[in-house]
């Protein structure tokens, strides 16, 4: 009589811890690969928001060093001294006027190129495309020439348009490619039932992009809010009309020369504050609207 002998493990019930091993040191890797970037994307915000809070000769004797009381006087001084409170009014004015100028024309016109076939629908899309590829450092020249023929320079107005056109490529190229994820029927329906183009795109089209267009309308926020060049060569007459980025390179020189370093964190710490606060209640919108194009 014959025994049987045990039968072999299989190989792929040999290669299951391997797998688990490989994996749980991928995991080890990856999660200490994020640990770093936060320490490096989060500790300087930290540190600056740390340092506004401590006295101008503690930063020149140990610049890491942590708040041994909190002097809110740096901000007092950097909101009214410095005219903080001023250049931030004169930033939210302007990217009040540019950010609403700029998601109403990106969005109507990412919405005709997405959902309208005519002659020259391509082009004029690849004239937005090569509008993000324009260095805008090379357009200041012109630039400068046309707002100053137009009397435009050292206007709000002026400030407003040259902001739009600097984020306008970027919007209507994204906000093409959402439109085009969006369903059709509605669209077709709106149209059978008698609602013009105008009411089926206000009515409609725009609030089921709504991702989108918080999506993009974040990162206008971000871009416009610390733009600094075009201030710079647009609004360069009357330090009353800086904007926050303008007025804080001017804090930079004046309370270096002072030794009022305090005041100076304080400024940066104001300005990091809308920015961080405007994230923090879109967060999940921006996710939503960066991943729907894929999902759909």
């Amino acid at each position: 009589m014959t025994t049987t002998s045990a039968a072999a493990p299989r190989p792929e019930t040999a290669a299951v811890p391997r797998e688990k091993e490989s994996g749980a040191t991928l995991n080890v890797f990856s999660h200490a690969f994020l640990v770093l970037w936060v320490v490096l994307a989060a500790g300087p915000l930290i540190w600056v928001a740390l340092t506004a809070f401590r006295p101008s000769a503690d930063i020149l004797s140990d610049p890491t060093g942590w708040p041994t009381s909190f002097h809110w006087e740096n901000f007092t001084n950097a909101w009214n001294k410095a005219n903080i409170g001023q250049y931030t009014v004169n930033s939210l004015i302007i990217l009040a006027g540019s950010l609403t100028g700029t998601m109403l024309l990106g969005s109507m016109a990412a919405y005709v190129l997405a959902r309208f076939t005519f002659p020259g629908n391509r082009l004029v899309f690849l004239l937005f495309v090569g509008g993000m590829t324009f260095p805008v450092i090379l357009a200041l020249v012109p630039l400068f020439a046309v707002m100053e023929n137009f009397g435009l320079l050292d206007t709000r107005p002026g400030l407003m348009i040259a902001y739009i056109a600097y984020s306008l490529p970027f919007t209507t190229f994204f906000l093409t490619s959402f439109f085009r994820t969006l369903p059709t029927g509605v669209q077709e329906a709106a149209m059978v039932d008698g609602a013009s183009h105008t009411r089926t795109f206000f009515q409609i089209m725009m609030p089921m992009a709504k991702p989108g267009l918080v999506s993009i309308g974040i990162f206008n926020f971000l871009g416009q809010w610390n733009q600094y060049l075009l201030p710079l060569l647009l609004n360069n007459e009357d330090e009353k009309t800086y904007v926050l980025p303008q007025g804080l390179a001017s804090l930079a020189v004046s309370q270096g020369y002072r030794g009022d370093w305090g005041a100076l964190f304080a400024g940066l710490t104001i300005a990091m504050l809308p920015v961080l606060v405007v994230y923090a209640v879109f967060q999940r919108q921006v996710q939503a609207g960066l991943t729907a194009g894929a999902l759909k």
